[in-house]
């Protein structure tokens, strides 16, 4: 007996591929389609992300250069008149950390905003580019805009769990810093304790911080996806976040392994701009070293320099590469969904329409 061409034969023909209108074809995905795709959609939307990446870091720069100019034309005249071969007091250096703490407290405001933006406008870009459809500066901008609020509230939801692991680690080096200083006091024969329970707390409450970190990275990545549900879903922080939730569920390590690896190539990669950056500034900016009797103002005019040339950096790094950990993001939510609720036929009915 013999049979017809067909399943059983030899005249058997493969499954087609799944269509592929954008940068990831419409089944799930491996690592390489993930990877691929996140460059492919960056690099057929570069000047859209590139220019909400450098409007979003820039106004946050802007505003701490203009912070660091205005606290500079207050105190700069009153801390070069501080004599140089006189140690300054707490007084004189109160105004120069107060100024670096709300700097410091500026930056880290306008990393969030930039952040989030820059989250916004890489789900709009994914949510257009798996349809194989280009998005022009002004329609992400407005998009990402009206969903900046919800973002900004995944964001900072998921940030609150690191909180914990943070506030131990500072509790235990304080805690470390003081069995040091009786440490110091008891040698020098003075009759107090010399430090031990201090210590042996201290170290107590740090490994303590280090037992939560895995809880952190789960609590970090059960909700990686919630940014992305928050602009394509029109979600609110919360449902967002119950969102991501139910999507990462089940496929937990596959989606932190995936992450990871994008983390790491991110990572890697700005790590080399800035170190090859800050090697070729380093001799030009920091020529003349501070010397014992340096004013106060030469000193903040120093920090300030730091400051400046290292946010520089950090801000052009941040411009090139920040798109991409958000792409990843994105299309690994595509991807659950497809897994999950069998997206990919809606999404073939759109590119077909």
């Amino acid at each position: 007996m013999t049979y017809a061409p067909g399943p059983y034969g030899y005249g058997y023909a493969p499954a087609p591929p799944p269509p592929k209108p954008g940068v990831i074809p419409l089944a799930p995905l491996d690592l390489n389609h993930v990877l691929s795709g996140a460059f492919g959609a960056y690099r057929r939307h570069w000047k859209t992300l590139f220019g909400m990446a450098l409007a979003s870091y820039a106004l946050a720069a802007v505003v701490v250069v203009g912070l660091g100019i205005a606290a500079w034309a207050t105190l700069g005249d009153q801390w070069e008149a501080s004599p140089a071969s006189q140690d300054p007091s707490l007084s004189d250096l109160a105004p120069f950390l107060v100024v670096l703490g709300a700097l410091w407290l500026v930056v880290a405001l306008g990393m969030l905003l930039a952040t989030g933006l820059l989250h916004a406008a890489a789900a709009v870009v994914v949510q257009e580019a798996v349809l194989g459809r280009r998005v022009g500066f002004g329609t992400v901008w407005r998009r990402a805009w009206s969903r900046l609020g919800s973002v900004l509230g995944t964001i900072v939801l998921s940030a609150l769990a690191a909180l914990v692991p943070m506030l131990l680690f500072l509790v235990g080096l304080v805690l470390m810093l003081g069995a040091m200083i009786a440490g110091i006091a008891a040698s020098e024969g003075n009759h107090v304790d010399d430090g031990t329970g201090l210590a042996l707390t201290g170290l107590l409450v740090l490994l303590l911080a280090l037992g939560t970190i895995p809880a952190v990275v789960w609590i970090w990545v059960k909700f990686s996806l919630a940014p992305t549900a928050a602009v394509i879903e029109s979600a609110g922080p919360l449902t967002a976040m119950r969102r991501s939730a139910q999507l990462v569920r089940g496929d937990w390590w596959r989606i932190f392994g995936y992450t990871l690896v994008m983390v790491l190539i991110v990572g890697g990669i700005s790590f080399a701009v800035q170190m090859t950056l800050r090697l070729a500034t380093h001799l030009t900016v920091f020529a003349e070293p501070l010397t014992r009797h340096a004013t106060p103002g030469t000193v903040f005019a120093a920090a300030t320099t730091a400051i400046a040339v290292t946010g520089l950096l950090q801000l052009l790094a941040q411009v090139l590469l920040g798109p991409l950990q958000p792409l990843a993001s994105g299309l690994l939510y595509v991807d659950q969904r497809i897994r999950r609720e069998n997206l990919g036929p809606a999404l073939a009915a759109q590119t077909a329409a």
